[in-house]
């Protein structure tokens, strides 16, 4: 590391460039992190603070609330031992402020119908100690994020089924499919989604347990799938589509990352080359040679890479609710770490040009 020390230092410039490159990657992976996770979360985050372990569906639903309808007799097959069963009915509906003096915009919610007995209702509680289970019997418990939009009291009407509802209460409900929450009572959701023909059907059954082996037999018996939390993200409207694109472009990323890095160091070999010819000469070996080059490329990459993804967790605190925008610590230092790793990996292509100098072209009059 002593020579590639002072090689850094006598020749600044040059290091610069190629560390503001690589920062400039970081940046922008760092950056993709965040909205990757801000989009995931702004699918999923209403799901996610549910306490449920697992969700049963229809068969051949796919984790998806709209393509899933159950029955009372479903549910009753998961009344076993050691689980907590529940039903929830999910859809995505539009409601405008009702009367005739009414002049507040239209709201897109993902309507959660819960039964005010089963304990997704009777866990939940608003911040301001509203008590869910009674209040969704009344109207609309809302997402709190449009607390700021809707006033309390304040009367809506169902695009389609002109049932009108109170706003009663709020509570961090989240979102689902990038709209907020709205829990209502499972009788008030059915009359919205199936009016009077409703035959007591809901879309999920929300199940809570510490034995999952205890589920298998209820969805053979019933024929529904059972999925844990995290599976039915996938459910998700975009879901998994969203993520793909996500996760592509930021492997792209790296790929581009392993190319630049690799790029630079080739071209650093081949301007020390007669260097590494003389240090050859006069008795180093391979070995040291190698080390020496890898260190100098790993002083880079860390200086810039942490710089980079530094500056991106800044720039990412002031979007606020502008962009779904979501970066934790472990997030950044795994970013970090991953290109790190690609960026010595694409340094191995010039590798075996240092091995191969021969000691005799020190002493020659150029490259």
């Amino acid at each position: 590391m002593y020579l590639a020390l002072r090689d850094l230092r006598a020749t600044k410039g040059r290091f610069v460039l190629v560390g503001v490159v690589i920062g400039l990657i970081s940046f922008l992976a760092t950056m993709l992190a965040g909205l990757a996770n801000g989009l995931v979360d702004d699918g999923i985050s209403g799901l996610r603070a549910l306490p449920i372990t697992h969700l049963a569906f229809a068969e051949n639903s796919h984790a998806s609330f709209s393509r899933s309808v159950m029955t009372e007799d479903q549910l009753e097959a998961f009344d076993v031992e050691g689980v907590d069963a529940t039903p929830v009915g999910v859809s995505f509906v539009n409601a405008r402020p009702a009367g005739p003096d009414a002049s507040g915009e239209t709201i897109d919610v993902a309507l959660f119908g819960v039964d005010g007995n089963g304990f997704l209702a009777q866990s939940s509680e608003a911040p301001d100690g509203t008590d869910v289970a009674a209040a969704i019997e009344g109207g609309l418990v809302l997402s709190d994020e449009l607390e700021t939009e809707v006033d309390l009291g304040e009367e809506f009407t169902i695009v389609g089924t002109d049932t009108t509802l109170p706003v009663v209460g709020f509570t961090f409900a989240g979102t689902y499919g990038h709209v907020p929450i709205a829990f209502t009572s499972l009788d008030t959701w059915r009359e919205v989604v199936y009016g009077d023909g409703s035959q007591g059907r809901f879309s999920a059954i929300a199940l809570s347990t510490g034995d999952p082996a205890a589920l298998d037999s209820a969805a053979t018996q019933t024929g529904t799938e059972v999925f844990t939390k995290s599976e039915a993200y996938a459910g998700s409207p975009g879901f998994s589509a969203e993520s793909g694109t996500m996760s592509l472009i930021r492997g792209f990323l790296l790929v581009i990352s392993a190319l630049v890095v690799g790029a630079f160091f080739t071209v650093w070999t081949i301007q020390r080359t007669r260097q590494i010819g003389l240090l050859k000469a006069l008795g180093a070996s391979s070995g040291y040679i190698v080390r020496d080059a890898l260190g100098q490329l790993a002083v880079v990459l860390v200086l810039s890479v942490s710089a980079g993804a530094a500056i991106a967790a800044g720039v990412g605190s002031l979007f606020g609710d502008g962009a779904p925008f979501s970066l934790t610590l472990s997030s950044v230092v795994a970013t970090a770490l991953v290109l790190g790793l690609v960026g010595m990996a694409g340094s191995l292509v010039a590798l075996r040009r240092i091995i191969s100098v021969d000691p005799a072209i020190s002493l020659t009059s150029g490259v």
